[in-house]
């Protein structure tokens, strides 16, 4: 098991579960798009969850929510720019990830101090994002998705879901060993082109995927899979996010993607103290 991963002067550990927190720069993310209008308020919100007890800031400047509009790299990178760099210069010592599948933004993003890359594609999107990743031995984290956000909840199919995103990571994981490369971060890639009962499936079995050998993140929060269960929206998914991410964390996840900072790094104490005693 992979203990820590260097990036950029950092040990980002894993000795201990962590708390991402999202901050969209997105107008139409499912939940917070358009939050923000200035970069000081980007820097406000990314205080405020540090405060809480966030150690890693995942900025994302196109939505993958189901359906949602592509956006052109120029405009991805546009409105990246300042925000990240202003991130950067105010938060020396806290993990900045940047969420992009495209290689040219990657690129951007690591010369622009980016600590982590977020691909929720795995490199299928862009073919030369996993030679990115390896030249610049970033921490990578690695997602699966089936199709693209455009298309990966029409009649999402598998011949059994753990074993077939457990085959993808193998392969995947091959490929970047082959580049010299194995600072990865797994991730299951929760409503990405998977029914309701595919999402639980993978997260009871999530122990199959942490079984090869790298730290596991899981972003289930405030997404549809909560909705489905509990017949709530968005806004009033924080309890079934709660739970959600608790039962990640008793099946092997290190790090927990999520909106609620405070929420999030309460479950770990619990569960952390729960697990402690004998």
């Amino acid at each position: 098991m992979y203990e820590s991963y260097l990036t950029n002067g950092k040990q980002l550990s894993f000795d201990k579960a962590q708390v991402m927190a999202i901050v969209n720069l997105t107008p139409d993310s499912f939940y917070d798009g358009g939050k923000f209008s200035s970069v000081s308020d980007v820097l406000k919100d990314a205080e405020m969850k540090i405060m809480e007890g966030a150690s890693i800031i995942d900025i994302g400047a196109v939505s993958s929510r189901p359906g949602a509009a592509e956006v052109s790299a120029e405009e991805e990178i546009a409105r990246l720019r300042e925000p990240l760099r202003e991130l950067r210069a105010h938060f020396p010592h806290t993990f900045i990830s940047v969420d992009t599948f495209r290689s040219e933004v990657a690129e951007f993003a690591i010369s622009t101090g980016a600590d982590i890359i977020n691909d929720i594609s795995g490199g299928e999107i862009d073919a030369l994002m996993l030679t990115v990743v390896a030249k610049h031995q970033v921490p990578y984290i690695l997602m699966h998705m089936q199709g693209t956000p455009q298309t990966m909840q029409h009649n999402p199919h598998y011949k059994h879901v753990v074993e077939d995103v457990t085959n993808f990571f193998k392969m995947k994981i091959e490929i970047c060993k082959n580049l010299g490369f194995d600072k990865l971060i797994l991730d299951a890639g929760f409503g990405f082109g998977k029914t309701t009962e595919q999402n639980y499936l993978l997260l009871k079995h999530l122990y199959a995927i942490a079984d090869l050998g790298f730290p596991l993140l899981s972003g289930v929060s405030r997404k549809s899979m909560i909705s489905q269960v509990l017949h709530t929206s968005p806004v009033t998914a924080l309890t079934g996010t709660i739970v959600l991410n608790t039962l990640a964390l008793q099946n092997g996840s290190k790090i927990l993607r999520v909106h609620d900072v405070k929420e999030a790094k309460q479950a770990i104490e619990i569960v952390e103290y729960y697990n402690a005693v004998k």
